[in-house]
């Protein structure tokens, strides 16, 4: 039936290769259709597009008609077939006294169910084999129905679990958001605080790095090196301060000098000068002492 179908397919998909062919096999398609329902055609534009669309379910629905034409005549040929045999069974029941009205209620009404059952497992006869085979089809199907229900039973489980566990993760989610959400407000203005207090540091940072480009820069021009540290600074200081020690002495027998004159004869009658007022101090001090003792004899 199957290769008849398909060869009825081919046949049909080898004619109307022509535009003007498949538009008119088309026109004649739709026209037994919309003929058959008793309404007509409606207008729409032949396309190519439309055209092809159309022109395949014109071929898929001929050759589904033909299929079924073709079926319908094995059914109609095997109804006649068992209509033939029903009768020649009836005529054997009958010519040997077992007519259906001859017969008791409850010996048709048995038949009848037996008949009943061996539609409903689809079998042709009423043979005890067929039943079995019948029955034992059915326990099959009734394993495998089991073994699917089983499955499916533990699949709703893990998926009932997933699902539980699914709501759980969304009311968390939900009352996770609802804290954040609650949070806005005060992140916003601790960020709008950090954004000042950035604004204030990125300033400094600017200043800080001027003075330190200036700082370099005045490095520079007293000569800094990267060799001069802080202990080497610290040693210089020590030096410094055995240095002062050294030349203190000497820095105050030269600031005795400082008010003498350059000249030398100027610098002599200085000193002479000096000495007379040396002298005239220490006759001074000798006459108030003098003066003193004798006020206190």
């Amino acid at each position: 039936m199957s290769d008849m179908i398909s060869q009825a397919g081919d046949s049909d998909s080898k004619l109307g290769s022509d535009p003007t062919s498949r538009i008119n096999e088309v026109k004649e398609w739709l026209g037994s259709e919309f003929g058959r329902a008793g309404k007509e055609v409606p207008d729409f534009e032949y396309t190519p597009r439309s055209v092809s669309h159309l022109h395949n379910l014109c071929t898929l629905s001929q050759a589904k008609t033909r299929a079924a034409e073709i079926l319908a005549k094995d059914f109609r040929l095997k109804a006649a077939e068992y209509r033939a045999q029903a009768a020649r069974i009836r005529e054997i029941l009958e010519s040997v006294g077992m007519a259906q009205e001859n017969l008791p209620s409850n010996v048709v009404s048995s038949a009848q169910v037996l008949a009943n059952v061996a539609n409903l497992l689809n079998i042709r006869d009423t043979e005890l084999s067929s039943f079995l085979v019948a029955m034992g089809d059915i326990t099959l199907r009734k394993i495998s129905v089991e073994e699917k229900r089983t499955k499916v039973e533990k699949d709703s489980k893990v998926l009932l679990d997933h699902t539980r566990k699914a709501i759980a993760r969304l009311t968390y989610l939900k009352r996770t958001l609802a804290q954040l959400e609650d949070d806005v407000a005060p992140c916003e203005s601790q960020m709008d605080n950090w954004k000042t207090n950035l604004a204030v540091m990125a300033a400094k940072e600017r200043q800080y790095m001027q003075q330190c480009a200036n700082y370099k820069a005045m490095l520079n021009r007293v000569g800094y090196s990267p060799d001069i540290s802080h202990g080497v600074l610290v040693e210089m200081a020590e030096h410094r301060k055995e240095l002062e020690k050294k030349t203190k002495p000497i820095l105050d027998t030269l600031r005795s000098y400082q008010d003498l004159p350059p000249d030398k004869a100027l610098a002599a009658l200085a000193i002479e000068d000096k000495k007379r007022q040396y002298a005239a101090a220490e006759k001074y001090l000798e006459d108030v002492l003098h003066s003193a003792l004798t006020t206190t004899h």
